[in-house]
């Protein structure tokens, strides 16, 4: 069959490396893609902006399945423009990518049918918003209602630092996406991500992983977009994880089926693991990134049969089945990330570096010229390794890390540390 990934990042290079595997596949396309992409699927130039003109190329090209990586083109309604085309696609319908668009309609879900998360606010207006912080009496944490790069969210210690954070998101630090706020309670635990394949109530686990969000070694500094993840997550027992999925993912999946929202696609769920339980963050509604490239490696089951089962709501005949090793990513990202940094540097080694025992280099931020892959973006390159065990896993990473040559970028030092203790 042939498939399009809607995407360019690390998280569309691990899904085109895990579906290029598979023997149901004829051709595999990747629009935009990346350099590294190209190794596994054709990278084609395509406005993926454009819901009609993504219609029209997957006519043309007689595309059988699309598989659309990022949230934007979800929350846009590109599902909804192939669907109605009569074009298979795997993901949420823009009605339930709302999940993800809206944290104040999250968190009035989860409300609405009684599923754990942090007590919160939701306001339009900065005294409003002030006055509630104030009676919280406790750190807070603000985040903006929409769609803000995985930006939006301040963790506030003080009440000055919350009013601040009110008061710049409201003025319009990140746009219309933060014309509304929400201002919750500051939990405190350990926090993961949980992935589960969703058609409607069908629910089927899809793993767990725990990332590092700040750039710096013993998570200081800013935070980014991910500057690495380990699976599995230690910290998610199977007696938490059995918890996770009856009292969130699942009574998730059908209230948004009795909202007239039903969800199709991976739900993914940012987890604190408080003194009283599991809490849900938030939710997205794809493949997290670097997330993915440490799913995808474990799974054992072919990848694009998965995904199918889940665009055509059977589920339930999926013989779900994973690698017993641990996978962890380290994120190569261009010197100045998550500031301002420089493009088109370029990357040597990486041939070396894939050939080193269980590594996998996922491309984020790259693009080819000629016979060189050159830096394209600030998160570059996901360097993967399989290993026994976290320890493992962690070593051999590090290796392939420093067989690259790249003095334009770096990494975190430390990522995998949680497991490694575990």
């Amino acid at each position: 069959m042939n498939v399009l990934v809607v995407g360019s990042g690390g998280r569309e290079h691990a899904l085109c490396w895990g579906i290029a595997a598979s023997p149901l596949l004829e051709k595999l396309y990747c629009a935009p893609g990346n350099g590294g992409i190209a190794a596994d699927a054709e990278c084609v130039s395509l406005d993926t902006a454009n819901n009609d003109a993504v219609v029209r190329w997957c006519r043309t090209n007689k595309i059988e399945l699309v598989v659309v990586g990022p949230e934007v083109p979800l929350v846009a309604g590109l599902v909804d423009a192939l669907r109605d085309a009569g074009i298979p696609a795997f993901g949420p319908t823009a009605k339930a990518a709302i999940l993800e668009g809206s944290k104040a309609f999250m968190k009035d879900l989860c409300a609405k049918y009684d599923i754990p998360t942090a007590a919160y606010g939701r306001f339009r207006d900065a005294s409003a918003a002030k006055d509630y912080v104030r009676k919280a009496g406790t750190r807070v944490v603000v985040k903006a209602d929409g769609l803000a790069a995985g930006k939006g969210v301040r963790m506030c210690e003080t009440a000055a630092e919350a009013e601040a954070a009110i008061d710049a998101m409201l003025a319009g630090e990140f746009g219309a996406a933060g014309t509304e706020i929400v201002v919750e309670e500051y939990l405190t635990g350990e926090e993961v991500s949980y992935f589960a394949l969703v058609h409607g109530e069908q629910v089927l686990p899809f793993g767990s992983a725990q990332d590092h969000k700040r750039v710096g070694d013993g998570d200081t500094g800013p935070n980014t977009g991910g500057m690495g993840a380990y699976s599995p997550a230690p910290a998610l027992t199977p007696a938490l994880e059995a918890q996770v999925l009856e009292t969130i993912i699942r009574p998730t999946a059908k209230a948004m089926v009795r909202e007239g929202r039903p969800f199709t696609g991976v739900l993914f769920a940012g987890l604190m693991l408080t003194a009283t339980g599991p809490k849900l963050l938030e939710y997205n509604v794809r493949f997290g990134d670097p997330e993915c490239q440490v799913l995808v490696p474990r799974l054992k089951s072919d990848l694009l049969t998965v995904l199918m089962a889940a665009q055509q709501g059977i589920l339930n005949k999926v013989d779900m089945r994973w690698y017993t090793d641990t996978a962890l990513c380290i994120v190569m990202a261009a010197k100045g990330y998550p500031g301002a940094y420089a493009k088109s540097s370029p990357i040597g080694g990486l041939e070396a570096a894939a050939k080193l025992p269980g590594v996998t280099v996922f491309h984020a931020g790259t693009t080819k010229d000629g016979a060189t892959i050159r830096a394209n973006g600030g998160r570059v390159l996901g360097v993967t390794a399989l290993g026994k065990d976290a320890r493992e896993a962690q070593a051999r990473a590090y290796a392939a890390v420093d067989a690259i040559q790249w003095p334009e970028g770096f990494c975190r030092r430390d990522i995998g540390w949680r497991a490694v203790l575990a």
